[in-house]
């Protein structure tokens, strides 16, 4: 099958609970880029832990901007943009919602809805904490992540056209900033 897909904003799509501190970071960037006006540039969507409630968005999308917390054992706060072709190419641990969320991409794979991924992780600590609060380090990354995303949209892209699903792997997929 050969589907083309049509020119349509790109999505950001930050994923996390805001219960859990730090690993609320995707959805606290998605708030923080509303308040910077990228409403503007691309469809905003606050994830949640929403797992596959979430796959209708891949349908049709040409360029994917997903942000999550990683349990990676980086320094606290580090911020890694990664460009996965497979869901293998994902962090090994994505933190509390990491099974749903690599169910979440290897549906859309073999559903045919691969969009170019660009996803950005911020290393976490201690998933135990219950607060609203993220950790000074993980707030402190929040311009950074802004600015990857604006590099992110700035990227020239190519209209894609599906006839695969997922490409070959070329190269390491992480970038870390």
């Amino acid at each position: 099958m050969n589907l083309t897909v049509g020119r349509q904003p790109p999505l950001i799509l930050g994923v996390g609970n805001l219960l859990m501190g730090d690993e609320g970071v995707g959805v606290a960037a998605i708030r923080h880029l509303e308040a910077a006006g990228f409403a503007s540039r691309a469809e905003l969507v606050d994830g949640g832990t929403s797992g596959f409630h979430l796959l209708g968005l891949f349908r049709n999308q040409q360029h994917l901007i997903l942000i999550d917390a990683a349990t990676d054992g980086q320094a606290l706060g580090t911020v890694s943009l990664i460009r996965p072709r497979y869901a293998s190419d994902f962090p090994p641990t994505l933190t509390a919602h990491d099974i749903g969320l690599k169910d979440l991409i290897e549906s859309a794979a073999l559903l045919g809805y691969w969009p170019d991924v660009d996803l950005i992780t911020v290393s976490i600590g201690d998933l135990g904490l219950m607060t609203m609060e993220l950790s000074p380090a993980v707030a402190a990354a929040l311009p950074q992540i802004e600015t990857l995303v604006k590099t992110c949209l700035d990227k020239p892209r190519v209209e894609l056209q599906r006839s695969s699903v997922l490409q070959p792997k070329a190269g390491p997929p992480w970038v870390n900033c």
